[in-house]
């Protein structure tokens, strides 16, 4: 039975969902980070909010950990790099909370507006400073976006309701999609120079840190007023500190911080900064959904192999994973097969997929394609960190859909490319379920892949296949398949030969030693 720990504060009914779908659960709040290292070996998933914090040491004690599920969106607090390389799926909550963070970035622009904090604090404190406060109003105002993703374009139907003029920055807003928004996509610079108001809603990367500087102030208006409910590190903190102080910008509202928890801070004193301690996703409604859409997606990985909102590695519904079941293992013993005959360096792979399975989410089979080629060649490998292995080995990876017919009702085709040469593997599904390779090089035959596999290849002339029969039987190897195919007459052949045990060493010497042979191989499919 998969084990789960929960190490932040989650809804009870997280917990509840673990053990009704029968994965074993422990709630351990609090932990110190020795603690969660001395652990976390004993689980297969790990279950967080933003106050666990996942390093390369806790992802290097992980033994057993497959998945972790980030209840929330951001996950600058686990080292994605580290548990991608170890093979851990991270996922994340981008949905659950989408329309608390919106509002409060709506509601952090109503106050800035209107100088609400600074008015109550004035108010209780005994004065009565009603010409103080003059705020403006965000009707018939430009409010600038910075990220038109989920969060973004709820806060663009809340502005647009309040009767602004919305424009958007954001490089993966489609026109038709901004149409339906009611806003117009600008380039960057043209939102800084257009908006009364900004308000941000991108990831943090290195495109977006410090998106916000001495110098993209300076193209703003004069009068502007800032939020930032996204990020803490999208804004240069004392760049906006030294805008404040001069007026520049009328105001800020800022949420996120770019070290937290922010006991100290550049923007604080600022009479025209309103400060919130990371509340956009603090509502009862949103840590309710993101608790329970974490615990969901978690127990679909562990239990069905069902991958949702993942940061490092395609998705894979519930639904799709049953159906993709047998496509996977096609396309991990492909890759397999491959991989095992590879003996120079990797420099290119080309994946064609025709037929039925080019209309299928092909990108989990790539992924374990990849698997199943690198496997053999590294360790610690497995469909999350293979991509990245690949990359960081500078190999190629391409995709190929082919529509139209097909000899095969499936078909999938794996081009290798080496230092030395290219090896061609094709394979399909008899019966929907049943891998068969019908393809290496130029050679067509059907053949089943069982456990002990024996490859040869050779020239063909009469005698070979006597004297193959003839070493293995002396070995003691028994044979249980023999699939045969040869390009044309006196040409190149292939023998894939399913034997019930690994072949010894000195039997496949006597194979290689064999007239006309060119390569002799064990395989291994598990």
């Amino acid at each position: 039975m998969p084990k789960v720990l929960i190490s932040d504060d989650l809804s009870p009914r997280a917990a509840a969902i673990f053990e009704e779908r029968g994965v074993e659960v422990d709630v351990r709040v609090g932990l110190k980070p020795d603690e969660l290292k001395a652990c976390i070996h004993e689980y297969d998933g790990l279950a967080i909010r933003s106050a666990t914090k996942v390093t390369a040491d806790v992802v290097a004690a992980a033994e057993n950990l497959k998945v972790i599920g980030r209840a929330g969106i951001g996950v600058d607090n686990v080292d994605v790099p580290a548990a991608t390389a170890r093979g851990i799926v991270v996922m994340n909550t981008p949905f659950g909370n989408s329309i608390t963070t919106a509002e409060h970035a709506i509601a952090m622009m109503m106050a800035l507006a209107r100088e609400i904090p600074a008015a109550d604090r004035s108010t209780q404190a005994g004065k009565w400073e009603k010409s103080r406060f003059m705020g403006v109003e965000v009707t018939g105002k430009t409010l600038g976006i910075v990220g038109c993703g989920n969060i973004g374009s709820i806060v663009a139907e809340r502005a647009r309701g309040l009767r602004m003029r919305v424009v958007a920055f954001d490089p993966f807003l489609s026109p038709e999609r901004a149409a339906d928004l009611g806003v117009e996509k600008v380039e960057l610079d043209e939102l800084f120079q257009r908006a009364d108001f900004i308000t941000l809603h991108t990831p943090l990367n290195e495109h977006t840190r410090g998106i916000v500087d001495a110098k993209s102030i300076a193209k703003m208006k004069p009068g502007v007023r800032i939020v930032n409910c996204a990020r803490g590190g999208l804004i240069v903190e004392k760049d906006l500190r030294a805008a404040l102080d001069s007026g520049h910008v009328a105001g800020a509202a800022i949420d996120v911080f770019e070290v937290e928890p922010a006991k100290e801070n550049v923007l604080f004193g600022s009479d025209r900064l309103i400060a919130t301690p990371h509340l956009g996703a603090a509502t009862s409604e949103a840590q309710e959904n993101v608790a329970l859409q974490v615990a969901e997606q978690m127990v679909d990985y562990l239990l069905v192999g069902a991958v949702s909102n993942a940061i490092n590695m395609p998705s894979l519904t519930a639904e799709d994973a049953p159906r993709l079941r047998p496509y996977m293992r096609l396309a991990e013993q492909l890759g397999s097969f491959a991989g095992q005959l590879t003996e120079t360096g990797l420099e290119a792979v080309v994946i064609e997929y025709e037929g039925h399975v080019a209309e299928l989410n092909t990108r989990p089979l790539t992924a374990v394609l990849l698997q199943g080629l690198l496997s053999p060649l590294l360790d610690t490998v497995n469909m999350v960190n293979a991509p990245m292995l690949a990359r960081e080995r500078d190999i190629t990876v391409s995709e190929v859909k082919i529509d139209g017919p097909c000899d095969y009702q499936t078909l999938i085709r794996l081009t290798v490319k080496t230092e030395r040469r290219e090896r061609i593997v094709a394979g399909t599904l008899f019966g929907g379920t049943r891998a068969r390779v019908v393809q290496v090089q130029d050679i067509h035959f059907e053949a089943e892949l069982g456990r002990h596999m024996l490859f040869v290849r050779n020239r063909d002339k009469p005698g070979f296949i006597g004297k193959l029969g003839s070493i293995l039987g002396s070995a003691g190897v028994n044979i249980a398949n023999f699939h045969l195919g040869r390009s044309a007459n006196g040409g190149s052949a292939i023998a894939l030969v399913e034997i019930d045990g690994a072949a010894p060493e000195a039997a496949l010497e006597a194979v290689r030693a064999i007239p006309d042979v060119i390569q002799a191989k064990a395989l291994n499919f598990y």
